[in-house]
């Protein structure tokens, strides 16, 4: 009770301690219109005490007693400073740099590719598409292999497909968004990573630990948000072209056009195929599926800053097909029989999605926004004599309205939301029908003084036909001790349905045996998922040699109350079963950033996870869980603000022993080997309208060496390609080259 009336009244206290506020808006004009500068470095000189401008090219600012003189710096941009004596809102119009305007010292200060905030009270990362460029990132899946905070690993021996964990949980416990639209859920959770583009993804917004109620209840460990390409910023004619000696090829075509003075398109046409079956290792199996996408994506974009208005018309088709198994697998003749064993998965997919928003001209403090979406997602697969069907329809609505509490340190948003989701499922020719209907609204209180407090405070109602009706609190705090410094605090809750065969759909590339192990509950007979994230992190600039640099110290616990235990703990079974005891995921991840050199940086982090649950057998490590993991990534870029010069980026991933559950390869309570990835590119930049790069993954070469169990029996009870912890395929060369016209 002490605790809680401590916390009251901090709450209460903090907005009456507020100091005075400098507010703005940065701007730049373009081809005689107006448009809104996001991301701009602002500060008061010879301070700490600084913001960055928002979406809109708004900040605020609490006032330095020291001076009034106030930086505005952007990459691109020449650096201004303003003499701020007056309270009267700051209207600012940047110009764009010269190639005579820009000197050394400019360059030494080029806008980083990954962005943490010392303001912000959630643990945001910001990716911008810099980072994107650093590695073969061919689609949002291999976007991450550059980041830190997020771990990439190959799902099975057999789809190559690359699943993604962030604290130690997998992404079914991640909210995965598209500009705040759930995207990656449902029947794409598997393979959706794969439906974006790398080259459609403008920037990535990544949160840890329990996100905003804003965006619905079923965030527990985190959130992904990428934000596509704009027509209006994008370039008017943008070609990617990709090829491996893996066999994959991949062309990406992007055109946009002003239609008027307020309206632009964009069509983004992707393109990717794998024709060339490689079998490294001699197991009669494909290293690689073979593969072809196509991925059409057009949207319309409405602004009109003078009123207020802006608006999203988005329409995208995909048809995604993979092969697999036996090298010697036809289709046409082997689908259905015992004579080789194959996988095809098929899938089409169509969505659709409007957003439109509204600021008050008279007070731009205020707006409101609307989404809306619509999927409906058709997938048929069959592995070896087991068929997974599933057809997936969802839709969904969210309103929002944006204001203040007296001032603009003390902000609020609300809204309501609802979801509608149908899914039908064919396992093995038994058929699991559902619907989810949910009805949710929320209100989420912002405290910002910028300077030493930030506190975000939100709950939201919701009434689920399947889950009932809830509460979801979630806190984010964050506090400056001293300079150059952040101390944050969260927790939060966070649940979900379950859908164990569409998350789950490595265990079709196995013979096990599938028991669902119900008691209760009303989806497949056993009870949703619930959870609670709480969250410490700590960061630290400082500088050496008179070079900057940061430390961050992160640590989380997601601690399950309700929990569908997947347990491949029995050889020839795999059983579903609600939680009957404790699982926790722990995090901590030590991350450095230093930057020694004129060009060049380095970011290194140590993480550790402590993934366990009470199995039948008693509680284990999750296996397939390194407990340990060692990430290096150094940086050289010397590209000119003319566009010109050289990026090469050098990546080390290390990679714990994993526990692996009982099989015949393996035996019992055995753990893999560790190994270490090395990843390296390099791109000539000849101009800001061309470049090509090269690159290698892998670059020693490290496989496992018998990824599929009883691979010379596939239609025998020990078969299983799931129990993948390294590459397959071993190094792999790679080479491309983008040209934009500006």
């Amino acid at each position: 009770m002490k605790t809680i009336l401590i916390f009251l009244l901090l709450l209460f206290t903090f907005p009456m301690l507020a100091q005075e506020q400098v507010e703005g808006q940065l701007l730049f004009q373009e081809n005689n219109e107006t448009y809104p500068l996001e991301g701009v470095n602002i500060y008061w000189l010879n301070s700490s005490k600084g913001t960055v401008s928002d979406q809109d090219g708004k900040f605020s600012l609490a006032r330095e007693i020291s001076t009034n003189q106030l930086v505005f710096k952007y990459l691109g941009f020449r650096t201004d400073t303003l003499t701020v004596d007056s309270d009267k809102k700051i209207i600012h119009f940047m110009k764009e740099a010269t190639g005579e305007s820009l000197d050394e010292v400019e360059l030494t200060q080029r806008r980083k590719a990954i962005q943490k905030s010392y303001f912000e009270a959630q643990n945001l990362i910001q990716v911008n598409s810099a980072e994107l460029l650093k590695a073969a990132c061919c689609n949002l899946s291999e976007s991450f292999e550059t980041n830190p905070s997020i771990d990439v690993n190959f799902s099975d021996a057999l789809t190559g497909t690359k699943q993604i964990r962030m604290l130690g949980l997998s992404s079914p416990y991640l909210l995965i968004t598209e500009e705040n639209i759930p995207s990656v859920r449902g029947a794409s959770q598997i393979y959706g990573l794969t439906y974006t583009p790398g080259t459609w993804i403008e920037s990535i917004q990544i949160t840890k630990g329990a996100g905003s109620v804003t965006n619905g209840f079923e965030s527990i460990a985190g959130q992904i948000n990428t934000e596509l390409q704009k027509p209006f910023s994008d370039a008017p004619l943008f070609v990617n072209l990709f090829s491996s000696i893996n066999g994959r090829q991949e062309a990406n075509l992007h055109w946009n056009t002003e239609v008027s003075d307020k309206w632009s398109t964009g069509l983004y046409v992707h393109g990717n195929q794998r024709t060339l079956s490689t079998d490294r290792n001699k197991d009669g199996f494909l290293d690689l599926p073979l593969t072809r996408q196509v991925n059409l994506f057009n949207r319309w974009q409405y602004t009109n800053a003078t009123k207020g208005w802006v608006s999203f018309a988005s329409f995208r088709f995909l048809d995604d097909q993979k092969q697999t198994g036996s090298i010697d697998f036809d289709q046409k003749t082997d689908r259905g029989l015992t004579k080789e064993w194959g996988s095809q998965i098929d899938t089409k997919r169509f969505d659709a999605s409007l957003k439109i928003g509204y600021v008050f001209p008279l007070l731009t403090y205020q707006s409101f926004g609307f989404q809306a979406a619509f999927n409906s997602h058709d997938q048929n697969a069959y592995y070896g004599l087991r068929q997974y069907d599933i057809k997936h329809d969802s839709f969904f609505g969210n309103l929002l309205f944006n204001s203040i509490l007296g001032n603009t340190k003390n902000k609020f948003k609300t809204g309501i939301n609802i979801a509608w989701d149908r899914y039908e499922e064919v396992v093995d020719g038994g058929l699991y029908q559902r619907t989810d209907q949910v009805v949710g609204a929320f209100f989420e209180y912002t405290y910002d003084s910028l300077e030493k407090w930030n506190i975000v405070a939100g709950i939201r109602i919701d009434r689920h036909n399947n889950l009932g009706t809830f509460l979801t609190p979630r806190f984010h705090a964050r506090y400056t001790p001293w300079e150059r410094s952040a101390l944050r605090f969260s927790f939060g809750q966070g649940r979900k349905a379950a859908n164990i065969f569409a998350e789950n759909q490595t265990l079709f590339a196995t013979n096990r045996t599938i028991q669902v192990q119900s008691n209760e509950g009303s989806i497949y007979g056993l009870r949703p998922e619930k959870a609670w994230n709480y969250g410490l992190s700590f960061r630290q600039g400082y500088t050496l040699f008179n070079k900057q640099g940061d430390l961050t110290l992160d640590y989380y616990r997601t601690q399950f109350q309700d929990q569908v235990v997947v347990d491949w703990e029995t050889a020839r079974y795999i059983r579903f079963y609600n939680l009957e005891g404790k699982s926790y995921a722990n995090s901590f991840q030590l991350e450095v950033d230093y930057a020694p050199f004129k060009h060049t940086s380095f970011r290194f982090a140590y993480k550790n996870y402590q993934v366990k649950t009470d199995y039948l057998d008693g509680l284990k490590q999750k296996p397939l869980q390194p407990e340990h993991r060692f990430f290096a990534n150094g940086e050289y870029n010397n590209v000119t603000p003319e566009g010109n010069g050289w990026r090469a980026d050098l990546t080390y991933h290390f990679v714990g022993e994993q526990r692996l559950p009982s099989n015949p390869r393996d035996g019992v309570n055995s753990n893999s080997n560790a190994y270490g990835l090395w990843n390296a590119q390099i791109t000539r930049v000849f101009s800001p309208r061309f470049e090509v790069y090269l690159g290698s993954e892998n670059l020693t070469n490290e496989k496992q060496l018998n990824p599929v169990i009883n691979v010379d029996q596939p239609f025998g009870r020990d078969f299983d390609a799931s129990l993948v912890y390294a590459p397959v395929f071993g190094s792999m060369v790679y080479a491309g080259l983008r040209f934009n016209l500006n």
